[in-house]
């Protein structure tokens, strides 16, 4: 198959890149990144050695560009990871989110009906369903979940979601969507929040907490992320929602002292700062269908792959400081600095 895949010099695309390059010697691989501030070309650079891979520098909102990319090459799925990501920045800035991960979305479609593209996947989260209460751990997202956002970021992924089924049920066009639980692992950009902790705590710098730290996420390993869009794709039923779960929910606040632990840093480091708007309590997701129907489970317990992915960052430290060393220093002072110490441990 040639497969192009969209915002692949970003975390999980750039792990799904390598994904079907390393299990799959018959498949091609067309990236598609707009290099923006999470798009690291050094990410790709293993890729950029394999003559199945090709790269394509372009932003997905730019109908023109978009359309030479799908002329250029005989393109049998495409897979959208490309997307405005981060809840802070998109508080600060929605309008940058609604236009790449809604028109961008639309732009994509686009070009997949008018070069007859035989499949379209959309890369979605699980935060599109909102929160769940801290104190009802029974309680789990399902696809049948109602969508009920909580910031533009969350709006704006919904948003294309509810577009995606609009062009099957109106156009045709062959769709799948997967909701996942949050990633971690190799290449994850240093504002998300284990990168975060692992290379301030290596600088012994503070780690910034917010609220509480109570909030809960569902931890899923990248690489188990990829081999359930992998299935979906190939396997998946046309039309239809697959959730990504891990079954590995931590509060947050445990996350931080696990990396603390396995660094050998002390808690100290820990401050508390005002809690994100709108912040979401927990999300949890339940994989029943995508089990049941195309036999996945994640591999990866969080004790293992914690673990795997502090090693990763111990080994790449020219990778993410070469990122932290530019822009991102200047986001950070505006997103964590001015905040305050709520308290510190």
């Amino acid at each position: 198959m040639n497969i192009l895949v969209t915002g692949g010099a970003g975390f999980i695309g750039a792990n799904f890149v390598y994904y079907i390059l390393d299990n799959y010697s018959d498949d091609n691989v067309i990236c598609v990144d707009a290099l923006t501030y999470a798009g690291n070309m050094e990410t790709l650079s293993r890729a950029m050695e394999d003559k199945r891979f090709t790269f394509e520098k372009a932003d997905i909102s730019d109908r023109e560009a978009i359309y030479k990319i799908f002329g250029r090459h005989d393109i049998d799925v495409v897979v959208n990871f490309a997307a405005e990501s981060h809840v802070d920045r998109s508080i600060e800035n929605p309008e940058l989110f609604l236009r790449s991960n809604i028109l961008g979305t639309q732009v994509l479609m686009d070009a997949c009906l008018k070069f007859n593209v035989p499949r379209y996947h959309q890369v979605s989260t699980d935060e599109v369903y909102g929160d769940l209460p801290l104190d009802r751990p029974d309680l789990f997202f399902t696809e049948e979940t109602p969508i009920h956002t909580s910031s533009p970021y969350s709006a704006s992924k919904a948003s294309a979601d509810l577009l995606v089924q609009a062009y099957h049920r109106t156009y045709g066009l062959p769709v799948t969507i997967s909701r996942c639980s949050n990633n971690y692992g190799p290449y994850h950009f240093p504002e998300k929040m284990i990168p975060l902790m692992i290379t301030r705590a290596l600088a012994d710098e503070s780690l910034p907490v917010y609220g509480t730290g109570e909030n809960v996420r569902d931890w899923l390993y990248v690489e188990d992320h990829c081999s359930a869009i992998d299935l979906i794709i190939r396997k998946g039923r046309i039309g239809e929602v697959y959730n990504i779960g891990g079954h590995n929910e931590r509060a947050n606040i445990d996350v931080v002292k696990i990396i603390l632990r396995e660094l050998g840093k002390p808690e100290s480091l820990i401050t508390y700062v005002t809690d994100r708007k709108g912040h979401d309590l927990r999300y949890a997701i339940d994989p029943t269908k995508i089990h049941s129907e195309l036999g996945w489970l994640p591999a990866t317990k969080f004790e293992d792959g914690i673990k795997k992915t502090i090693k990763w960052y111990l080994d790449n430290r020219s990778w993410w400081e070469n990122i932290i060393s530019g822009e991102y220093a200047d986001y950070y002072k505006r997103m964590y600095e001015n905040r305050g110490e709520a308290k510190k441990q």
